[in-house]
C-alpha cells in the first residue's frame, strides 16, 4: 500500500450543533535536553490534571497552525511543527455540565522559545517531563500511549 503525504490545507469550518462529535488539534511540545526527549505538559484550568495543549479548529488555519496557536496560548511556547499528525485520541469535554465527545489530532512541535508571560500563564502550570513520566501523568490511555511511543522526527539542520 502506498500512502501519499500532502501538504496541510487551511480548513473552512461548517456550522455545527453542540451535541455532535467535535474535533480538536493538539500539540505534543517537545525538546531534546541532555540527549533525552522531554515533553511539555500543562494543567487543565479547573481540575489541574496534566494534559497537552489543544483547542478548536480555526478558520483559514491548518490543523498544525491551530495546534501551534494553542501551544502558545496555553503553554507559552513557540516552535516548529515537525511532522504530520502522530495520532488521534478521544475524550469527553465537560461544557457547562454537558458532556461533549471530542477527538484530538496530535501534532509534534519542537519547542524553540519558552515565554514567561503568555495568555493563560495565570491559569495553568507547565512542566517538562520525560516521556515515561508524562505518559503516567495523563489520565487518557490513548494519549498516554502516544506520548510513551513518541519518537521525534529527524530535523534537518
Amino acid at each position: 500500500m502506498n500512502i501519499t503525504i500532502t501538504k496541510q490545507q487551511p480548513i473552512k469550518l461548517p456550522a455545527s450543533g453542540k451535541r455532535e462529535l467535535r474535533t480538536q488539534f493538539g500539540a505534543l511540545c517537545y525538546r531534546i535536553h541532555n540527549g533525552k526527549v522531554q515533553v511539555l505538559m500543562i494543567t487543565t484550568r479547573t481540575k489541574k490534571r496534566w494534559i497537552v495543549p489543544k483547542g478548536w479548529p480555526m478558520n483559514k488555519s491548518t490543523p498544525g497552525q491551530a495546534a501551534a496557536r494553542e501551544a502558545y496560548e496555553e503553554a507559552g511556547v513557540q516552535g516548529k511543527m515537525t511532522g504530520n499528525c502522530i495520532g488521534i485520541y478521544s475524550y469527553t469535554k465537560d461544557v457547562g455540565g454537558d458532556d461533549l465527545p471530542c477527538v484530538v489530532a496530535l501534532y509534534p512541535m519542537l519547542v524553540e522559545k519558552v515565554h514567561a508571560n503568555y495568555p493563560e500563564h495565570l491559569q495553568r502550570k507547565r512542566k517538562w517531563m520525560g516521556r515515561k513520566k508524562a505518559a503516567e501523568a495523563v489520565t487518557n490511555p490513548e494519549l498516554s500511549e502516544m506520548i510513551r511511543g513518541f519518537e521525534p522526527p529527524l530535523i534537518p539542520q
